[in-house]
C-alpha cells in the first residue's frame, strides 16, 4: 500500500511554484519581456569566473577516476578544512574539519542538523516570516514544527510570543537571516537576546536547546546593515550553509552544516550527519564541485545588483504609498499588500498587469507579498508603472 501522507502531498504544491509556473506559461503566450516574474530566488548573476576557471583546470588535469569519485562519507577533507579556515578568518571562530559536515546545500544542511538534535514527539520552534519548506524538513523527522508570529513592524524576532511559546519540549530553535521573504537581517541586539533567553532555558529545562541557522544569504547583505555572524553568540549552534545564492549555484546543491566547536558534542554531531545520510539517502555532493568552492570561499558573485534593485524598488514602492520594511539583505522584499487578501492581491496584479508576485500566506504572514528582485534592472524600472496602477486599483 502506498504512503498516505506523501500522497496527500502531491495535492498540495507550493504557491511559489504556482505563480512562477502561471508566470512561465503568460510568458509563453505574450513574450517574457512582457511579463514581470518576480517569483523565484534564483540568482541573476554569474559565479564569480574563478569558479568556472578552476573547474576547467581539474577536469584538465586531475586523474579523472579520482575527479568523479565518491567522497568520503562527511565530504572531501581538504574542502572540510578550507570551508573552516575561510570562518575562522572572516569571523574569528576556530572551527576544524571536524566540525564541517558536505551537504547537498542548505536544504539537506537542515535536514542532518534537525535530525541530529531532535526525535519523534519533539518540538523545534520557528519565526514567521519563514521558508515554507520548513513544514517537511521538520515534520519529516517526526518534530512537531511551532511557528512565532511576526513582528511586521521590523519583522525582527517578536520576544514576547516566543517566551510564551517556549516550554521543556522544545529541542532545537530554526532561524534565517538574512530572511526569506523579508530581506531582514537580524540584528546584534536581537541575536544577544535570543542567545541570553537560550542560556536560560536550557538551564530551567535542564536540557541542551541547539540554534540551528539557516544562512544561505549570509553575504548579501547591504552597506551600512548590521550582520552578525550568529554562531558567535550561541555555544550550542549548528550554521546550515548554501552556496547558491551569494556565488550562484543554485544548481550544483552544494553547502555545509557548521557546528560550533563550542557546542556539546561537537565532533560527534557531525559524525552523526554521516550515519544521518544512509537513511536519507544524502550520500555526499558531488566531488569535483566540493573541490571547485574551495577556490571562492571568500567571494561573492557581483551582488551590487541587488543592492541597486533594492533601493529602486524601495524608493519607489514607498513613495506610491506602500508599506514597506526595508530590507537589509538578500533579493526578497516584504511589502504590505492593499487588501487583507494576499492571493486575491497577487492574482489580481498576475491576470491585470502581468505582474508576478507571491502572496504571503505561505510565508505564515498573511496581509504581506513578497518580490524576488534578483532580475535585471532595466526590469525593475519598467515595473515600477505596473506598481503604481495596482495601487491606484485600491486607492
Amino acid at each position: 500500500m502506498i504512503n498516505e501522507m506523501y500522497k496527500d502531498m502531491t495535492g498540495k504544491g507550493s504557491v511559489i511554484r504556482e505563480f512562477f509556473t502561471y508566470a512561465n506559461k503568460k510568458a509563453a503566450e505574450i513574450g517574457a519581456e512582457n511579463v514581470y516574474n518576480f517569483t523565484i530566488g534564483n540568482p541573476s548573476v554569474p559565479v564569480p569566473q574563478e569558479f568556472t576557471d578552476y573547474m576547467i583546470e581539474l577536469l584538465q588535469t586531475k586523474d579523472p577516476v579520482a575527479l568523479h569519485g565518491y567522497s568520503p562519507s562527511l565530504g572531501i577533507d581538504s574542502t572540510r578544512k578550507a570551508i573552516a579556515d575561510s570562518l575562522n578568518r572572516r569571523f574569528g571562530m576556530n572551527y576544524t574539519a571536524d566540525e564541517i559536515f558536505m551537504t547537498s546545500a542548505a536544504a539537506s544542511a537542515i535536514a542532518h542538523a534537525v535530525r541530529c538534535v531532535v526525535k519523534d514527539g519533539d518540538e523545534v520552534i520557528t519565526f514567521a516570516p519563514y521558508f515554507p519548506e520548513y513544514v517537511p524538513y521538520i515534520e519529516g523527522t517526526g518534530a512537531k514544527l511551532t511557528i512565532v508570529p511576526a513582528d511586521i513592524e521590523s519583522f525582527q524576532i517578536n520576544f514576547e510570543a516566543f517566551e510564551a511559546a517556549l516550554n521543556p519540549n522544545v529541542q532545537a530553535i530554526l532561524i534565517n537571516s538574512p530572511n526569506n521573504p523579508s530581506g531582514i537581517v537580524y540584528s546584534t541586539p536581537t541575536i544577544k537576546k535570543l542567545a541570553e533567553i537560550l542560556y536560560a532555558k536550557q538551564e530551567e529545562y535542564g536540557h541542551d536547546i541547539y540554534l540551528i541557522s539557516d544562512e544561505p544569504y549570509r553575504e548579501i547583505v547591504f552597506e551600512g546593515t548590521d550582520a552578525p555572524f550568529i554562531s558567535s553568540f550561541y555555544d550550542n549552534s549548528i550554521c546550515c550553509y548554501s552556496f547558491s545564492k551569494s556565488v550562484s549555484l543554485p544548481g550544483e546543491r552544494i553547502g555545509y552544516m557548521a557546528v560550533n566547536p563550542a557546542c556539546k558534542d561537537a565532533k560527534l554531531l557531525v559524525l552523526m550527519a554521516g550515519q544521518i545520510s544512509r537513511f536519507t539517502g544524502h550520500n555526499c555532493p558531488p566531488s569535483i564541485i566540493q573541490l571547485a568552492i574551495e577556490k571562492i570561499l571568500d567571494m561573492t558573485s557581483d551582488i551590487s545588483i541587488y543592492q541597486k534593485n533594492k533601493e529602486i524598488l524601495y524608493k519607489e514602492l514607498t513613495r506610491i504609498g506602500y508599506h514597506v520594511v526595508e530590507p537589509g539583505g538578500t533579493f526578497y522584499m516584504f511589502p504590505r499588500c492593499l487588501t487583507p487578501d494576499a492571493n486575491e492581491f497577487c492574482w489580481k496584479a498576475a491576470k491585470e498587469l502581468n505582474l508576478i508576485l507571491v502572496p504571503g500566506d505561505s510565508f505564515n504572514c498573511p496581509g504581506h507579498f513578497r518580490i524576488s528582485y534578483c532580475v535585471n534592472t532595466d526590469v525593475v524600472e519598467r515595473a515600477i508603472p505596473l506598481f503604481e496602477k495596482l495601487y491606484k486599483m485600491y486607492n
